[in-house]
């Protein structure tokens, strides 16, 4: 007899992972943070994969680049990447990259509540 598992929240969470130059990574959290997207972002430096005699060429000073992890509702995915494509297009020197991995699945109510920035389920579990 098998169980059938039953999808207990209506809100789904994918991670999203933003690659930008050094120098544009608090631009980007900051705009990931205000448009509302995430409960949890973290950031970590990277280095790109060109090398430097090309990247003398092309007449670019560094390839450093900022690896930014949000945990993003999926009902919000959608325009937050439509304005990331915007801003990567049309802010000086911020081109960048962005991917999403769905989740699936979380461990514990109030992990999930966290992550999904339902108050409700975090202040029920509390009381």
């Amino acid at each position: 007899m098998t169980k059938e598992i039953k999808n207990l929240s209506p809100i789904k969470l994918e991670l999203l992972i933003t690659i930008v130059p050094k120098e544009k990574e608090i631009f980007y959290l900051d705009y990931l943070e205000v448009r509302g997207s995430s409960n949890l972002q973290l950031s970590t430096l990277a280095h790109g994969t060109a090398k430097q005699e090309v990247l003398e060429y092309l007449g670019l000073d560094n390839n450093d680049k900022s690896v930014i992890f949000s945990v993003v509702r999926e009902d919000r995915l959608q325009r937050i990447l439509s304005g990331l494509e915007d801003k990567f297009s049309t802010i000086r020197n911020g081109k960048g990259i962005a991917v999403a991995v769905p989740f699936t699945s979380v461990i514990g109510k109030l992990v999930f509540g966290f992550l999904s920035g339902d108050a409700d389920v975090v202040k029920g579990e509390n009381q």
